[in-house]
């Protein structure tokens, strides 16, 4: 299948989350280049059990001088129709998505897409700008009603039947296209003909270049007809499931005005926001968009910089709090199912980075001058951590001898860098990693000085075997020692984990030449504007570029792709080993934001990506809406003296 030639402003994405792991996404360009690309798209059991119901629309404008095409989509093999991106002649995602159409004749339509987080609503308006005469707007809403991961093909079980309804000024439709799937409703201004039939062979272009099933058909039930001429905006508000009658416009009008007011203030603000999602009764933070749900790493790694960073300390205790009654054996969850299985236990660092991250949010409460009434909750569940690993619990996670962390079996993946496919475990790292002994060190020593003095003579036997064992003699640290459990071996590949010895936690390990080794180490072979490559190019297992299959993509995720979420702890390195000094703080931000200021505009639009190209230019890929970038972007700007946002 030929590569499919990308249109202006396909690789720019928009984002609208809805509170509750739900969301609505799409390109600048306008045409669907995902399966995630949709303008419903509802989780049943927050923040899990996504479907997308609604995946987009046809739509076009009727004037006296003919009809106009507003839609994009692309088509097998590669045929692009109707061409509406060719009539866009301006585009913001701020407050919300709106475009602004020209037709020949000189009117001008306004198209925004706004989703309400009270209601998880779907908002779709268009105006009429400029131009006069009669004006008819024709809408083709396109249908699944299928897990986000999958795609739908045509079939007889898809039932097409509407309950139609009134709205004060037009039609409020229902549809039951599957049993097992909620209904979707669209309550309108306009009037409704029920047309039955299919759309096939949509092709999704970024699904391909992941060498994906990138195939699709829609159904569309009908058409909805909007009088932009005399009567003001159409309006189509999208929403799962029955749905009563409801005065439209009004409607609308409170979740424009509510929107506004609560979307007051910096972009960036709005782009942390889109994160914080509820779990049952309790709070959590989604991964990235548009396919993670919320992982426990990523988690308390997030947090750190869009809720402790930008004080929203109430938000943070929550989440803290809602995943204190998670602690299992001595461990943390690293992932929830997307299906609502049980919690899988399978991370060496998960577990530690909670630590932390409780310390960090007992910091700011008490710099803040606010009391942390979960105080005690949080302590049992870092103590129970604490002495989870001290005594062995899963995978062969445990204090070893010397005091450091001993982790991994054959066929697992227990680090950050985790990728496995089939029964290949690409970066396995079983031993004693060294940003694990970073995170070990950090808790033991939290919970000395905070809760129990007894961990004290522990920190200081790791912290001893630490500056024993991992010093590099070719320069910085070994990656992992006590290889695969064999005493004595060592990983010298130079990868970005030693970073944490230096930054990123609150209390190093190194400090003076020992630390500025660390530093200059990375700088010279692992760091680029969006981030640290994973490794160094000079390895021979080295891979410059994220892309192709999954095996591909893979087999490359941790061997040389870059990660912006790892840039955080290293200028946080940088910076201690120039003393914080002012000009150090100046010339990190000449150095360090620019390049990161210019992708907030350039793939998930206000945000930062999952991961990049090791190779230059740094092409951005994974998620392009990614929590623990986002949230290092923000711990930037404060390392280096500015507002969060």
């Amino acid at each position: 299948m030929p590569e499919a030639v990308p249109l202006p402003g396909e690789a720019c994405e928009w984002l609208e989350a809805d509170g509750l792991g739900g969301f609505a996404s799409g390109t600048a360009a306008g045409v669907r280049t995902r399966r995630y690309h949709a303008l419903l798209l509802t989780a049943a059991h927050p923040p899990t059990g996504r479907a997308v119901l609604i995946n987009g629309i046809e739509a076009w404008v009727e004037t006296a001088a003919g009809r106009f095409d507003l839609s994009t989509q692309r088509y097998l093999p590669d045929v692009v129709h109707p061409r509406g991106f060719e009539r866009i002649v301006a585009f913001t995602h701020d407050p919300w998505p709106s475009w602004t159409f020209r037709m020949p004749d000189g009117t001008q339509i306004v198209q925004e897409i706004l989703v309400d987080a009270d209601s998880c609503d779907t908002l779709l308006r268009w105006r009429r700008i400029s131009g006069s005469g009669p004006c008819t707007l024709v809408v083709v809403p396109l249908l699944s009603g299928r897990d986000y991961h999958g795609l739908q093909s045509a079939n007889p079980a898809f039932d097409f039947t509407p309950r139609i309804g009134g709205t004060e000024v037009g039609a409020c439709v229902t549809w039951r296209p599957y049993r097992d799937r909620p209904a979707i409703s669209a309550l309108t201004t306009g009037l409704y003909r029920h047309e039955p039939d299919w759309y096939r062979e949509f092709l999704y272009a970024a699904e391909r270049d992941r060498g994906l099933d990138c195939v699709e058909d829609l159904a569309a039930p009908g058409s909805f007809r909007f009088d932009l001429g005399q009567s003001g905006p159409g309006l189509m508000l999208l929403r799962a499931g029955e749905s009563a009658p409801v005065r439209v416009r009004a409607l609308a009008d409170r979740m424009v005005a509510a929107a506004l007011a609560a979307r007051a203030g910096p972009d960036l603000r709005r782009s942390a926001g889109s994160y914080r999602v509820d779990r049952g009764r309790g709070s959590t933070m989604v991964a990235g968009f548009p396919w993670f749900t919320d992982w426990g790493r990523d988690t308390f790694v997030a947090l750190r910089g869009l809720l402790l960073a930008t004080g929203e300390l109430a938000a943070a205790e929550a989440i803290l709090t809602a995943w204190a009654g998670a602690v299992s054996a001595g461990m943390m969850p690293n992932r929830f199912p997307d299906s609502g299985e049980q919690p899988e236990y399978n991370s060496a660092d998960a577990s530690l980075w909670y630590v932390v991250a409780v310390h960090d949010f007992l910091e700011a409460s008490g710099a803040a001058g606010r009391g942390a009434g979960s105080e005690p909750a949080l302590r049992e569940a870092c103590l129970a951590i604490l002495d989870g690993y001290a005594s062995g619990t899963r995978f062969g996670i445990r204090a070893d001898a010397d005091g450091l962390i001993a982790a991994g079996q054959p066929g697992t993946q227990l680090t950050w860098m985790d990728a496995k496919v089939g029964d290949w475990v690409v970066t396995p790292r079983v031993g004693k990693p060294v940003e694990i002994q970073a995170l070990w060190v950090n808790a033991l020593h939290i919970a000395a000085a905070r809760w129990e003095p007894r961990f004290a003579a522990m920190e200081s036997t790791a912290r001893a075997s630490f500056a024993r064992r991992f010093p590099n003699p070719a320069g910085g640290l070994f990656d992992v020692v006590d290889v695969d459990h064999v005493p004595g071996t060592h990983d010298a590949a130079l990868r970005p984990n030693q970073i944490f010895a230096v930054g990123g936690l609150p209390f190093p390990l190194l400090t003076g030449d020992d630390a500025r080794s660390v530093v200059d180490a990375v700088a010279a072979r692992l760091l680029t504007p969006l981030g640290l490559r994973s490794l160094s190019p000079d390895d021979p297992a080295y891979v410059g570029r994220y892309g192709g299959d999954a095996r591909a993509r893979d087999g490359a995720y941790h061997q040389g792709t870059v990660w912006p979420w790892l840039l955080g702890p290293f200028v946080d390195a940088w910076l201690s080993v120039r003393g914080r000094s002012e000009a150090a703080l100046a010339e990190g931000r000449a150095r360090f934001l620019p390049p990161l200021e210019q992708h907030l505009g350039e793939a998930g639009l206000g945000h930062v990506s999952e991961v990049a190209d090791g190779d230059a230019p740094h092409r951005p890929g994974g998620c392009p809406f990614q929590a623990w970038s986002l949230g290092e972007y923000v711990r930037i700007r404060r390392m280096l003296g500015l507002e969060a946002f």
